[in-house]
């Protein structure tokens, strides 16, 4: 098992993966990223833990919809992306948001 360091809201989290998963996992953690800092933007400093509690609620809701129009992204995917990685970056949310949940849940215990 490899683990990455990546950086959320400018503090560095060591995470766990699959051997030869570390740049997918950076990738992820950019996206994740992202929707952290916007939601920061947008409802100022509330502590990381509902940062990242609203953050991943907001991209559920998003693979949520499309999950409901059968895959299908809200916005177009670009023509270039076959399905297959359209499917596979998906899953990948998936799959982030599930480790972003436990890791939320376990700082929630510890609080």
């Amino acid at each position: 098992m490899a683990t990455v360091t990546v950086e959320v809201n400018g503090r560095p989290y060591a995470i766990g993966c699959a051997d030869g998963q570390e740049e997918r996992v950076r990738i992820l953690a950019k996206q994740f990223d992202n929707q952290v800092r916007q939601v920061a933007q947008d409802v100022g400093n509330v502590g990381d833990l509902r940062l990242f509690l609203m953050s991943a609620l907001i991209l559920s809701d998003e693979l949520h919809e499309a999950r409901l129009n059968g895959g299908k992204a809200t916005a177009p995917a670009p023509a270039s992306a076959p399905a297959s990685a359209t499917a596979a970056t998906q899953d990948g949310v998936a799959e982030a948001l599930n480790a972003v949940a436990a890791r939320i849940e376990k700082i929630a215990q510890n609080i």
